[in-house]
C-alpha cells in the first residue's frame, strides 16, 4: 500500500508504506492560516513508514507556543507537505493534497475543531464532526 506525493514544483518527494492511523479534516484557525482559509485535510501515518525520497524540506516551528508543531514545506515553492505534532508522537501528518492520489483513502473519517469552521467550509455526509479534538 505504498503511497507517494510531492510539492507543487517537484523539488521534494515523499513516500509512505502504511495505512493511515487517522484520516481527518481540521478546521482550527492554525490550519486555516496554513491552508489559505480552508480546513486542512490530512492523513496521519506512522513516522517509521514515512520518508522523503528526493529533496529536503524546510521546517518551521512557532517560537511563541509552548508545544509547537513542526511544519515541513518546500523552500522553493512553499508547499506545506507534513506536520509533526507533539500531540501526535510517532506520527507524520501528511497533507492530502500533496499526495499523487489524494483520493486514495476516501472521505475523511472525522472533522475536528468545527467550532472554528468558516461559513464556506463543508463536511461530507456521514463524517463525524467535533467542536474540538475528540477524546
Amino acid at each position: 500500500m505504498s503511497q507517494s506525493g510531492r510539492c507543487y514544483c517537484g523539488a521534494v518527494h515523499y513516500t509512505f508504506d502504511a495505512a493511515p492511523v487517522l484520516n481527518l479534516q481540521c478546521h482550527c484557525r492554525e490550519c486555516q492560516y496554513i491552508s489559505g482559509g480552508n480546513p486542512n485535510v490530512v492523513l496521519a501515518v506512522p513516522e517509521a513508514a514515512f520518508r522523503y525520497t528526493s529533496g529536503t524540506p524546510q521546517a518551521f516551528r512557532r517560537s511563541d507556543l509552548e508545544k509547537p508543531a513542526t511544519r515541513e514545506f518546500c523552500a522553493t515553492c512553499g508547499t506545506h507537505l507534513v506536520t509533526r505534532s507533539p500531540g501526535a508522537p510517532g506520527l507524520v501528518i501528511v497533507k492530502r493534497g500533496t499526495m499523487d492520489d489524494p483520493s486514495a483513502f476516501g472521505n475523511p473519517q472525522v472533522a475536528i475543531f468545527t467550532k472554528d469552521s468558516q461559513p464556506w467550509h463543508q463536511i461530507a455526509d456521514g463524517v463525524r464532526a467535533f467542536d474540538g479534538r475528540p477524546g
